[in-house]
Parts: C-alpha cells; sequence; structure tokens
C-alpha cells in the first residue's frame, strides 16, 4: 500500500503547475457530452433554453470548478477518507428510509432546507473508493480467498439492500454492478463471478418455471410485468407505453434523423420524462444512427482515456480508483440505453451529463475530479 510519504518521495507537480497535468482530452470530451445534452435539452423544450439547458448549463459549469478544483486535492486524501465516507453514506441511506422524502412512489430523498439530496448517488462513488482502498490494502495473494472476497460483498451488498426498500432498482443494479466491476479489475477469480452467473440464471429459470404452480415463486402482477418487458404490445397503453413510444421514436430516426426540433414522438408529447430518462430517443429521432454513434463515440472515448490513466498510473489505489469511475459512469449510459430500446426493464437510470438532472451531473463531475486528482497528482 502506497502512502504520503511513498507520493513525497517521487516526483510530483506542485502547485498551480498541478494545471498542466491535467488530463484535458478528458476535460474536453466531457464538455463535448454535455453541450450535445444543453442541445436535446433546447430541443425538447421547444428552442427555450430557460426551462431546462440554461439550469443544466449552469449545474455544468459549476461542477467543472469542482472538478478541476478536486484535482488539485492529493490522491492520498480520498483513501484517508473512504471509510469514513462509506459509513456516511450507509447512515443517509438508513436517514432516507426513516426520514425521506417521498415523492412518485418512492422515497428516496433527503430535505436539508432548500437543498435535496439523494444519498443514493453518492454511494455510487463511495463504494468505488472503499473497495479501491481495500484492494489497494489488500495483498495480491489473498484477493481470491473465500474470507476476504466476502468482505466487498458485504460492503457492496449493505447500501444496495438499504437502495431496494426505497424502492430504487436501476440504482441498485448500479451498485452491484459497479462493485462487481471493481472486484474484476481488481484481480478476483472468474470462478466466482461464473458463480454468480449460474446462481442469477438458475434463479431465472426457477421463476420462469414456477408459474402457475403450486410452489410459485412470484405474485401474477410481477409476472404480468415480466410478459410487458418481453413483449410491449401485450399491453400497449398501459405497462407497455413508455417503451413502446421509446421504439418507435428510436426507429423513425432513420440514418440522419428528422432534424432539431422537429422529432414528432417528443414534440407532440408521446415520448414520457423525454429530458430525463428518455432523452436519448429524442437524439435519436432528431438526429439518427449518425446522432447516436457519435454520442456513444463520446463515451467511449471517455471510457478509454480513463483505462489509458489508469493503466499508466504505478499506484494500484489510483488505478482502482479510476477504473471504478469509468466502470460507474460506462454502467450509467448502458443501462439507460439499455433500457430504453427495451433490452432491459425501465429502472429510471439517466443518460449521463446528458439528461437533465443536477445531483447526477454534480456527482459524476465531482467523481471525474476525483480521477483527474489520481491522474495530476501520480508520480512521474
Amino acid at each position: 500500500m502506497s502512502s504520503y510519504l511513498d507520493y513525497k518521495s517521487e516526483q510530483t507537480p506542485t502547485g498551480w503547475r498541478k494545471i498542466l497535468y491535467l488530463n484535458w482530452p478528458l476535460v474536453f470530451l466531457l464538455t463535448a457530452v454535455a453541450s450535445a445534452g444543453f442541445l436535446m435539452l433546447y430541443s425538447v423544450a421547444g428552442g427555450r433554453a430557460e426551462v431546462w439547458a440554461q439550469p443544466q448549463m449552469e449545474r455544468f459549469a459549476v461542477g467543472m470548478i469542482a472538478m478541476i478544483g478536486l484535482a488539485f486535492v492529493p490522491v492520498w486524501f480520498w483513501r484517508a477518507i473512504s471509510v469514513p465516507a462509506y459509513v456516511g453514506c450507509v447512515l443517509l441511506l438508513l436517514a432516507v428510509d426513516v426520514f425521506g422524502h417521498n415523492a412518485m412512489g418512492a422515497q428516496r430523498w433527503l430535505q436539508v432546507g432548500p437543498i435535496r439530496l439523494q444519498p443514493s448517488e453518492i454511494t455510487k462513488i463511495a463504494l468505488v473508493l472503499v473497495l479501491a482502498a481495500y484492494y489497494d490494502w489488500l495483498d495480491l495473494s489473498r484477493v481470491s480467498r473465500p474470507l476476504w472476497v466476502l468482505i466487498p460483498v458485504v460492503m457492496i451488498l449493505v447500501p444496495t439492500a438499504l437502495v431496494v426498500v426505497q424502492p430504487d432498482l436501476g440504482t441498485s443494479i448500479m451498485l452491484l454492478a459497479g462493485g462487481g466491476i471493481l472486484m474484476f479489475v481488481a484481480g478476483v477469480s472468474l470462478w466466482y463471478f461464473g458463480a454468480v452467473i449460474a446462481a442469477v440464471g438458475g434463479l431465472v429459470f426457477a421463476v420462469l418455471e414456477s408459474r402457475g404452480k403450486s410452489w410459485q415463486l412470484l405474485h401474477d402482477y410481477q409476472y404480468r410485468r415480466i410478459d410487458t418487458f418481453l413483449d410491449p404490445t401485450t399491453d400497449p397503453l398501459g405497462a407497455g407505453y413508455n417503451i413502446t413510444q421509446a421504439q418507435i421514436a428510436l426507429g423513425s430516426g432513420g440514418w440522419s434523423g428528422r432534424g432539431l426540433m422537429q422529432g414528432t414522438q417528443s414534440r407532440l408529447n408521446f415520448l414520457p420524462e423525454k429530458q430525463t430518462d428518455f432523452i436519448f430517443t429524442t437524439l435519436a429521432e432528431e438526429f439518427g444512427f449518425i446522432g447516436t454513434i457519435s454520442l456513444l463515440s463520446l463515451y467511449a472515448l471517455v471510457i478509454a482515456f480513463c483505462i489509458h490513466s489508469a493503466l499508466t498510473n504505478r499506484d494500484r489505489f489510483a488505478s482502482l480508483l479510476t477504473l471504478g469511475v469509468a466502470g460507474t459512469f460506462f454502467l450509467y449510459f448502458a443501462v439507460n440505453m439499455g433500457m430504453v430500446m427495451g433490452l432491459m426493464p425501465v429502472v429510471g437510470v439517466p443518460l449521463p451529463m446528458v439528461s437533465y438532472g443536477g445531483t447526477q451531473l454534480m456527482i459524476l463531475l465531482m467523481a471525474f475530479g476525483i480521477v483527474q486528482s489520481a491522474h495530476v497528482n501520480r508520480p512521474r
């Protein structure tokens, strides 16, 4: 495990020189992704920036300042606060379950004066921090031993269970998958992942096989939800409405799209949550395949620059931290796109830095600020 003295003994940039060592390509890529979001928010508001685009721009400006500021923080600081940050997030999740603000049938927020805080968003990053610190501390020879695998599994399951009861299926999936990604890059044996995949497959088979039998595992309404997910046309005006309209928008964009503010699905308000969860379908309808593949390319480049930074970093904690944030970012857009294309259930995960929303935008930019900290302060 590296220590503060290890960093002081290496040649690292100091003072304002650190700004020269920022991962500038990553800064420009994040700005490009956010700019695509501003354009789409302007479009879905019918050409009015003040509705969604302008507030998003203001938050992005504040978030970018925070990101650059966090880049100046020594990376050992993030290791030092990883455990307190994780414990604090677990306590906040407990507070949500007891005192949380209820909206749209879910209790996910804490109201602190004029600020509405969603602790589950912060938990995604705190979990990455604590797992990176754990595997930095753990000797490589112990990474795949059962006892040392059980500890991070418990660390993942505790906040996941607290988020599930809110209920927030999307965030709970991201916590599980994000923790799994970090365990994978830390070197945990593939046999554990194979066992988990086999167990999940067996559970799915058992759930489907039990339908209509005396030992049926789910309620009838839950099986109807599965039917709607597999074939939205079975209830096109009810549970399958959102995904049906999203698929119409995706298909109508064609190669180059209908043009800015020319999408019929969004302009005529057929699309639900067009400024948040389903904004990708608006982009697909207005800019077609070219627009969607361009956004995907920007996302892929963000991941690629994070991976390159991690692989060239000689500090294990900083490397794992960078890969963990990159994995969380990947899950955001992968789950959102899978959701609106009907490949996954609709679980309410926004498109990162494109969907309207202050919490996810600020948390992501702060997470990339920690990535910048790992990049700037790496031993050279």
